[in-house]
């Protein structure tokens, strides 16, 4: 087994030596290096004076931040000291003042274009084998994330309404559309959990026009509601989504065009009230009927506009659907593995600015692998998103990270650890490992402390 294993080992990494030539990763696809990327960067670049810590060297520290398992603005500006001593610079101070009010200073809309330019060309680069019967499949997801309890945050992210006063944390809603062949995000949209627009479709319909016509957009069943339907087909995007749980009491499969066993088209009146959202103009274009495709697979119902069973299969559809868990896989990424899941701002306008500087490692972590799968010849989705963040994090230790051999290098231990071959698989939602037996914060913490002030730490649950 282990002379299998070697002899495979070795037929990889002489092929990605023969693949060299093809697919040069500092030219062709290092975007990091490119003059391409770096003319985005100007363009985003605001008016600044020379200073310890300039808008490039603090959004570098900003993302090598979202990186590191330590995230704390004191271990980056250590970072930032010792690499100086190391280059021979004038030392620095390790006071943090400096560091994090650069970081204010930092345009939002900046983190945010140099996020969608990568997530676009990266999308451009990829492989006409990677799409699905030759076009693009987009996904479609919505998470939440907390942030520290201050009045700031709570003004903009207010917690959720059933918590008291001083117990809850500020909690906002992202939605964000990934490509299904690289997993990199194209763009995403940020408001409040709570209140007027805060909804994932309204976040949604904010961030439509990243979808281009012949798309393919995957999502779960919150989204494919009439209008939204109708905005998608006139753009020239199809979708693929799990029926609406009100749409699917009422579905029959005897009605409508017979396509297959619990397969058929059927045709959706336009509702006779506007949404508040919509305007009266809006209203008034919609199409007075849209032609849908229902059927049911894996006792779901699903809904799609690819209504011809012959170049789109039940069994294709069905296919494809299951492949929508990737993103989920994603969302884990950038919230577990990225550390974005509980945020460290005090502001909302910096907790908007780190969910973005942590979108933009990610799909720096995308783009290694992607290098990687084109000079293995692999798919993207094959390679792991964790194995390949850590090794990027000990190349980047090295004092040349430019060094050409080593990106090769890096690129064939990236290619070796593959995953995603887990077709059916089911895991409980549920943790074996018990909490600390420590009792629940039930009052606010400034009243907690005088409690215990007085009477003593609570003793330990049994």
């Amino acid at each position: 087994m282990r002379y299998h294993t070697a002899k495979a080992i070795r037929a990889q990494q002489r092929f990605i030596r023969s693949q060299r030539a093809e697919y040069d990763c500092l030219s062709a696809f290092n975007l990091l290096t490119s003059d391409l990327l770096f003319d985005e960067v100007e363009k985003y670049l605001p008016d600044h004076r020379e200073r310890l810590f300039p808008p490039t060297e603090t959004l570098a520290m900003f993302v090598a931040q979202a990186m590191s398992p330590d995230r704390s603005c004191q271990h980056t500006v250590n970072q930032a000291a010792i690499q100086r001593l190391v280059n021979g610079l004038p030392r620095c101070s390790t006071h943090t003042g400096g560091y994090c009010r650069a970081r204010q200073r930092l345009p939002i809309h900046m983190i945010a274009g140099l996020t969608r330019y990568l997530g676009q060309q990266l999308d451009q680069r990829l492989r006409e084998a990677w799409r699905w019967q030759g076009r693009r499949v987009r996904l479609v997801d919505g998470t939440t994330v907390t942030m520290p309890d201050t009045e700031a945050n709570q003004a903009v992210f207010p917690q959720q309404a059933g918590q008291q006063t001083g117990l809850g944390f500020p909690i906002c809603r992202i939605v964000g559309i990934t490509c299904l062949s690289s997993g990199v995000v194209l763009d995403a949209a940020i408001g409040r959990f709570n209140g007027k627009g805060g909804d994932e479709q309204t976040l949604l319909r904010s961030i439509e026009g990243t979808l281009e016509s012949g798309d393919v957009l995957l999502g779960d069943a919150f989204y494919p509601t009439y209008f939204f339907i109708a905005r998608m087909q006139a753009q020239g995007v199809d979708i693929l989504m799990e029926q609406q749980g009100a749409r699917k009491r009422v579905t029959d499969f005897r009605c409508g065009k017979h396509l297959g066993a619990r397969d058929h088209l059927i045709s959706l009146s336009k509702p006779k009230i506007k949404p508040d959202w919509m305007s009266e103009t809006a209203y008034k274009a919609a199409p007075e009927r849209l032609v849908v495709r229902e059927f049911k697979a894996n006792g779901k119902i699903m809904v799609t506009t690819l209504t011809c069973p012959k170049n789109a299969s039940k069994r294709a559809l069905n296919t494809l659907y299951q492949q929508r868990w990737n993103v989920e896989l994603d969302i884990r990424h950038i919230k577990d593995t990225m550390g974005m899941n509980v945020l460290s701002c005090k502001t909302p306008e910096m907790v908007i600015k780190e969910i973005w500087v942590c979108m933009f490692a990610y799909n720096l972590i995308r783009l290694l692998m992607l290098q990687a799968a084109f000079i293995a010849d692999i798919l993207p989705r094959e390679i792991s998103f964790k194995h390949s963040l850590q090794l990027w994090l000990l190349r980047s230790q090295q004092a040349d990270t430019s060094d050409e051999k080593m990106l090769l290098v890096v690129c064939e231990l990236i290619a070796q650890q593959r995953v995603g071959n887990r077709p059916g698989r089911i895991e409980p939602r549920a943790v074996k490992r018990r909490p600390k037996p420590y009792p629940l914060l039930t009052t606010p913490r400034s009243l907690a402390r005088e409690q215990v002030r007085l009477y003593g730490h609570p003793k330990k649950l049994k």
